[in-house]
């Protein structure tokens, strides 16, 4: 299996303030959130500038070793929202999918779910994904793309567990517990179709 790369980095210069004492150069400083790891590492050699990146399942964020705890946590959120919304401008072709699903597959169903073939389809404007277990084949509507990724890796993961369970059936939601961002992924999906069913207002028009 194909190791899973890092996703592209990103950066911001904040404007200088007065900060708490340095910590040691480098040193981590892991943060759990309830849809994913954040690991906030503190350099004094960083004097300006706040980057982040991806590092398989963790978000890495690099700041000044000065910063106060106030300043972390509010840039912390600024890069995390950076990083989504440069991954939902990143469209995945095909053969990434297939190994996305072979890496998902290998982290939370241990390896058991082996699709033949993954691809992306444009006939599905009323499900987010389909799987036919008998042929080993899954879908994923084109209109996943362009969302964030966490999004398209939990739909990937929910179709790779319909290759082992059909149903959605107690058995089946136990194989997706594993995925730390299930519900966030859900909540997104549901949003996204509740904005869908809202009356389209006319543009209002120019005096």
């Amino acid at each position: 299996m194909s190791a899973d790369p890092s996703f592209g980095r990103t950066g911001e210069t904040p404007a200088r303030s007065a900060g708490r004492p340095q910590y040691s150069a480098a040193a981590p400083r892991p943060r759990a959130s309830s849809t994913s790891a954040v690991e906030v590492r503190r350099s004094a050699r960083r004097s300006r500038t706040v980057s982040a990146y991806r590092e398989g399942d963790r978000t890495i964020v690099l700041i000044p070793a000065r910063m106060s705890e106030a300043e972390e946590q509010r840039w912390v959120g600024v890069m995390l929202d950076k990083l989504a919304a440069q991954e939902s401008k990143r469209v995945i072709g095909d053969g990434e999918l297939a190994e996305r699903a072979e890496r998902l597959s290998g982290q939370y169903l241990d390896g058991r779910a082996r699709p033949v073939s993954v691809r992306w389809v444009t006939n599905q404007n009323t499900r987010w994904g389909s799987c036919t277990p008998a042929e080993g084949s899954i879908r994923l509507s084109h209109r996943l793309q362009g969302m964030p990724e966490y999004v398209v890796d939990y739909v990937l993961l929910h179709e790779l567990a319909h290759l082992l369970v059909p149903g959605h059936g107690p058995r089946f939601w136990r194989l997706l517990e594993a995925y730390p961002r299930t519900e966030r992924a859900r909540g997104y999906l549901e949003g996204v179709v509740a904005a869908e069913r809202l009356p389209h207002l006319p543009a209002a028009r120019e005096r």
